[in-house]
């Protein structure tokens, strides 16, 4: 896999979008998002060659700016918490984590209509170590049925909630595979971001996870 390709197509897009943010708040909200992408896809590519180091400096940036490009951007933009939250779960900055994760909440994210909302909710509780409430999100969106909320997502926080390895093993192992049968990545670098993310959270509670998948970096 040629990733020193994929990082240096994101660079460019990283960098362009950062020489062309505009005035106008709802153009500039957009814009930051996809310096937020191209950052992520920097970020991630580096990881997936080994090369921890610089993955982590990449996606820092991306989670400060997905967060950066909330303001002016629609209410139920959850997308970029889920983001932030996430980036940062997997670089292991476990205190700018909490501090997404509690600014997640504070958007109401929780009680959001939406199940991709209280999926945020939900990653964020788990961050923040209140797995009862964790636990309650996940059992609302595996309701949701799988059209609209992929089950095994909300069947490994369940499990990680409730410190049920059988389950969240199972679970995790099933988001892979759908990662692996997908023919689109967000910008183009295949990587099985949601269950490293799950991963590094389930690692944190004693819960290992072996899965075995070119879709995961080297060290997991």
């Amino acid at each position: 896999m040629a990733w020193s390709d994929d990082f240096t197509r994101e660079t460019a897009r990283y960098r362009d979008g950062l020489a062309r943010l505009p005035d106008d708040s709802n153009e500039r909200q957009r814009q930051l998002t996809r310096v937020a992408n191209a950052a992520l896809g920097a970020g991630f590519a580096h990881l997936m060659a080994g090369q921890r180091n610089e993955a982590e400096d990449w996606l820092r940036e991306a989670a400060s700016r997905y967060r950066e490009s909330y303001a002016g951007a629609p209410p139920d933009s959850w997308g970029r918490m889920i983001g932030a939250v996430k980036l940062r779960v997997i670089v292991g900055d476990w205190a700018g984590a909490c501090d997404d994760a509690r600014w997640t909440l504070a958007n109401d994210a929780a009680s959001a209509p939406s199940p991709i909302g209280r999926y945020a909710a939900a990653v964020a509780q788990l961050v923040l170590d209140d797995d009862a409430a964790a636990g309650s999100l996940a059992e609302s969106l595996l309701e949701e049925g799988g059209d609209r909320f992929p089950a095994d997502v909300a069947e490994a926080i369940s499990g990680i909630a409730a410190r049920d390895e059988d389950r969240y093993v199972a679970a995790v192992a099933s988001v892979v595979e759908s990662f692996e049968t997908r023919d689109e990545y967000l910008e183009d670098v295949a990587i099985a971001d949601t269950a490293l993310m799950l991963a590094s959270i389930a690692a944190r509670r004693g819960i290992e996870t072996s899965v075995d998948s070119p879709l995961l970096p080297p060290a997991v």
